[in-house]
């Protein structure tokens, strides 16, 4: 990371301070509503209103070090990037050990506990209210994407059951690039900040799509890894992907799997691909020549009949149709 931005982050801080003074907790009225009683375990929610100022639907923080961080909810949406070294952290009671360049993504449900970290240990923690998300989330396509809608509700639906999201992509030099340019114009309050964090926001979500092999969830998720292991599986082998193959590679039975699928996105299997197949289709169409019978057929349709039929009954209109449309 750039080292003037490593030094304006190292920063000892007016909390810090205290803290390294004899102050043995942190400093509550920075993080509570001083009307709420915070003494009972897992109460204490850190609000919104104390860490985003002046109506902002974003905002940073260094994170602070050299305490133990009390269990604690959150009333926003929060991300954590390790910028140097290392934190640990206890979400749901499961460790996280968060590395110089990895993120952690927890939604608004999730119980976080942090433990102290050393003085070269520098992250940064982004505070961010649910609408800041509309435009990354339009950035990101208005076409069906069941991978890209299983992180989204990862990160705002209540009922999940994993509250995070562990990105271990210290070696995506695109990701490093976008957080590194979005802690920049925060930091320095850069010219139409509102409109290029929120694109940059959308930038990243569109990069980690690209790596969810390196999404971590929390291992008493059963439904969501299995998930993950499903979606990364039909965006990688949409041609000749089968319900039957991936509980064969998975050892476990397909009506199990088809409950699980259910549950967590109100689609069957079948629809998942199909609708990856009909998304690569369509893009197919857009921005090649290539002939429709060539497209059904590397999408996974062998037979290009049924495949002019579900094509015209999803979109209201034929391939062919689709194409001179778009041209």
């Amino acid at each position: 990371m750039n080292i003037d931005l490593i030094k304006t982050l190292s920063v000892i801080t007016e909390e810090e301070k205290e803290i390294l003074s004899g102050k043995k907790t942190i400093n509550k009225a920075l993080y509570y509503d001083a009307t709420k009683d915070t003494s009972a375990d897992n109460s204490a929610e850190i609000d919104s209103a104390r860490v985003l100022k002046n109506g902002k639907l974003i905002d940073i923080r260094p994170h602070t070090r050299f305490v133990h961080f009390p269990k604690h909810t959150h009333n926003y949406v929060e991300f954590i990037y390790m910028c140097q070294g290392e934190t640990t952290h206890i979400i749901d009671g499961q460790k996280i050990v968060l590395k110089e360049g990895n993120l952690l993504f927890m939604n608004q449900h999730a119980v976080q506990e942090i433990l102290p970290a050393s003085e070269k240990d520098i992250a940064v923690n982004f505070m961010i209210l649910p609408q800041f998300f509309d435009v990354a989330f339009e950035m990101m396509g208005t076409d069906a994407n069941p991978l890209r809608e299983f992180i989204i509700s990862c990160l705002t639906k209540q009922g999940m059951q994993n509250n995070y999201l562990h990105f271990q992509v210290a070696g995506v030099l695109p990701i490093q690039n976008l957080m590194e340019n979005l802690i920049y114009n925060m930091l320095n309050n850069v010219p139409n900040q509102r409109t290029l964090n929120q694109t940059t926001m959308g930038l990243l979500f569109l990069n980690l799509t690209n790596y969810t092999e390196l999404i971590k969830v929390p291992k008493n998720s059963y439904d969501q890894q299995l998930m993950l292991k499903l979606l990364r599986y039909i965006e990688s082998d949409y041609k000749n992907a089968s319900l039957g193959d991936f509980a064969a590679k998975e050892k476990i039975d397909v009506y199990t799997i088809s409950r699980i699928v259910k549950k967590n996105t109100e689609h069957s299997f079948t629809d998942l691909l199909q609708t990856k197949r009909l998304n690569q289709a369509c893009f197919m169409l857009r921005t090649t020549n290539i002939p429709i019978s060539d497209i059904a057929e590397m999408v996974g349709y062998d037979n290009t009949s049924f495949f002019h039929r579900l094509f015209k009954r999803v979109y209201n209109m034929s391939p062919r149709a689709y194409r001179i449309q778009s041209e």
